[in-house]
């Protein structure tokens, strides 16, 4: 036999030490892509262990399911305390008017006045401060939404009627 012929034992060993570099090769690339899937299933699944994708699906429905009526509690709640909110703003002062006036026809510059102070019902009180030269007097009337004008002043009635016509 020459040297230069290869027999077949070493056919096959030469085969078989190929075959095993492939499968080496494939499990190294079988390996790396065990641990990327490893690593998204722990990002999907937490690390709580081998779990099933199934069971994780089911945690998270419980989990949606208890988070949407904590939820539904806190916008009951919510809704109850604007609610609240919204009945007491009704009763702050949204509608105001300053009138002033001379009350004595005197060269004072306008030292009187009348202010109206209303609600969202557009009830209140209507404040009237009469000046003079030695004295002042303040008088105040409840002001409902249909006052009867013969309890106002003329100064009253215009303050009142400007606090009416404005925008809230």
């Amino acid at each position: 036999m020459l040297a230069t012929q290869i027999s077949t034992t070493e056919l096959i060993a030469i085969a078989a030490a190929g075959v095993a570099v492939i499968a080496f090769g494939a499990s190294i690339a079988l390996a790396i892509a065990l641990r990327r899937l490893r690593r998204g299933q722990r990002l999907v699944l937490g690390d709580q262990g081998e779990r099933d994708l199934v069971a994780h699906a089911v945690d998270l429905h419980e989990a949606f399911g208890a988070l949407r009526e904590y939820l539904e509690d806190i916008g009951q709640r919510l809704d109850g305390r604007l609610a609240t909110a919204e009945r007491r703003l009704d009763g702050a002062v949204t509608h105001r008017a300053l009138v002033r006036y001379d009350a004595y026809n005197e060269m004072s510059g306008h030292q009187s006045l009348s202010i109206a102070l209303l609600d969202a019902n557009r009830s209140g009180i209507v404040l009237s401060s009469i000046h003079h030269r030695d004295s002042a007097r303040l008088y105040a009337n409840r002001s409902m939404p249909a006052p009867p004008s013969s309890l106002l002043s003329p100064e009253e009635e215009e303050a009142l009627r400007l606090a009416l016509t404005q925008e809230g």
